[in-house]
């Protein structure tokens, strides 16, 4: 594991090159539509995005890898995805930060300037020196959603989630700056839950104030996600960094979110730091993160950790992405008196590769793999210890093929395997998809799909067909769409048989106000339920 670990050092300076940099926004999207192959996600811009980006979703205060995005236009993605975690209409997923390149170089009058977006960033607008003071810009948006549950067997269900995204730079003109991202969420009838510990319903996940004395330093104070430590998630602290052309420099202390409330928590403070460097050329851009970070509990280490992260598209037609943790801190469990052996040894416990290689025009291939061991927290989870050391490490594979023979036509084609040592069966899937962008007299999209999966305690089929079409151009979109689901488990002999019809709708009601309508009825042999989902977003 050593050699394992000084490798993936080496790798990660076996690029360094030297060019100026700056750090841009952090982009944020919502999931506006999702099939049995796609998932649809919209920004307030896609400017910093390109197909084969990755995009991320919090998990656990985390971000993780989630969708990769194979075709966008100026506000809208749509994705693949190389999760299992299923998406919810109204999902927030994150993009990774881009990098622009400053050079002595006039600038052409033609180029664009970097369009900032809405909800959490990690960068602000700055002025070359000698150049006009900075101005005050604030964007922003609030949204109130309705998630309701109707059932012929049960009780409906209502659940309201309420976000505020702002984005405040130099304010009064001034070098401070703000973001905010947080949202509120409740059931009906358990408004109790609430009342006992307000943070059930309340999640903050960006809360933090900025100080930008000049181009290359910035201070950071409050909870703040930073993209270039998307394995340490939001950070209650003080956040400083530091560029010096292409290099980054940076360090934090502060405490983590509560494990189970994702409120604040004195108790679990941490430190770390940074180096990061950035290379942008005009056939393709490369950058690459390392991060060390002790996590505490209480005073003693929870976790020690080693983060490495790269993406590169310097060669032509080909997109890599690339990130890695070891521990540091590690214990073995003896296993003939039950006690912990301390051991320091570095010990890979995630990793995440991803390739992207466009064959032709019409060809393209992505490839993932990932391998994840249990992530031990031997503080905060001591009264289980022995039970998280004996998990087995979880692997998968995933490949994706996409084929267009014609403007109006797409083929795409994903396989998935997963597996732990206590499987006694792996988890597989194909998908297979065909869209057909131009159906004659209604304009319409028209997509057919089929998923095949197997588990350990499931084997299924899943078989879809959508249509989806701008009713008025760029007021209103509407899409429909079937799925026949049959599933059969393993412990019983009568298989599961759904019929389920969905119906999605978007109004653009003004420029910067908008609403959604999702309905999605799920219909079996002896019982019924629908589900509701309504948002309606305004921007400023």
């Amino acid at each position: 594991m050593k050699q394992l670990f000084l490798l993936a050092v080496l790798f990660f300076f076996s690029g360094l090159a030297l060019t100026a940099q700056q750090q841009s926004a952090l982009p944020e999207g919502v999931v506006s539509f999702i099939t049995s192959q796609n998932v649809y996600v919209k920004f307030r811009t896609t400017e910093s995005l390109a197909a084969g980006d990755t995009l991320f979703i919090m998990q656990e205060s985390l971000l993780q890898p989630a969708l990769i995005i194979k075709e966008l236009s100026s506000i809208s993605c749509v994705c693949i995805s190389i999760t299992s975690t299923p998406f919810l209409v109204g999902s927030t997923l994150f993009g990774k930060p881009k990098t622009t390149t400053q050079t002595n170089e006039v600038e052409p009058v033609t180029e664009k300037k970097a369009i900032q977006v809405t909800g959490p960033s990690d960068s602000l607008k700055t002025n070359k020196e000698g150049s006009n003071p900075p101005k005050q810009t604030i964007h922003g948006r609030v949204s109130l959603a309705s998630y309701t549950h109707l059932s012929n067997e049960s009780e409906t269900l209502q659940r309201m989630r309420y976000t505020l995204s702002l984005n405040a730079q130099n304010i009064g003109n001034s070098k401070f700056s703000t973001e905010t991202y947080l949202t509120f969420a409740h059931k009906a009838k358990e408004w109790n839950e609430i009342q006992d510990n307000i943070f059930n319903g309340l999640k903050i996940y960006s809360l933090a104030v900025n100080y930008q004395h000049n181009k290359n330093n910035t201070l950071w104070f409050g909870r703040k996600i930073n993209p270039r430590l998307s394995s340490v998630g939001a950070i209650d602290g003080m956040q400083y960094e530091n560029t010096f052309k292409a290099f980054t420099l940076g360090a934090f202390a502060g405490c983590r979110p509560d494990t189970y409330d994702y409120g604040f928590n004195a108790q679990l403070f941490q430190y770390g730091g940074y180096f990061g460097h950035d290379f942008k050329a005009s056939w393709g851009n490369m950058q690459s993160s390392l991060a060390f970070v002790e996590q505490q509990n209480g005073g003693n280490t929870d976790r020690r950790f080693v983060y490495m992260q790269h993406t590169n598209s310097l060669l032509k037609k080909l997109y890599f992405f690339g990130s890695a943790e070891f521990d540091l801190f590690n214990k073995t469990l003896n296993t003939q008196d039950s006690s912990l052996v301390q051991d320091y040894s570095p010990k890979l416990s995630n990793l995440y590769l991803s390739l992207r290689y466009k064959v032709t025009k019409q060809l393209s291939l992505t490839a993932s793999y990932s391998a994840r061991e249990n992530i031990v927290y031997y503080e905060t989870y001591k009264n289980i210890i022995d039970q998280l050391l004996e998990a087995s490490s979880l692997k998968g594979y995933a490949v994706h093929v996409t084929y267009n023979p014609w403007n109006a036509v797409s083929i795409g084609v994903n396989a998935g395997y997963r597996a732990t040592g206590q499987d006694h069966t792996a988890s597989k899937n194909l998908n297979g998809y065909v869209t057909y962008n131009n159906v004659p007299w209604i304009n319409a999209v028209l997509t057919l799909t089929s998923t095949w999966m197997q588990t350990s305690y499931i084997n299924g089929s899943i078989y879809s067909f959508g249509l989806s079409r701008d009713v008025v151009p760029g007021k209103l979109y509407a899409a429909m769409n079937y799925r026949f689901v049959d599933y059969k488990f393993a412990n019983e002999e009568t298989p599961l048989i759904q019929n389920m019809a969905e119906l999605n709708m978007t109004w653009r009601i003004m420029k910067k106000l908008s609403c959604s309508l999702n309905v999605e009825g799920t219909f079996e042999k002896n019982r019924n339920y629908e589900r509701i989902y309504f948002s309606i977003t305004q921007r400023f």
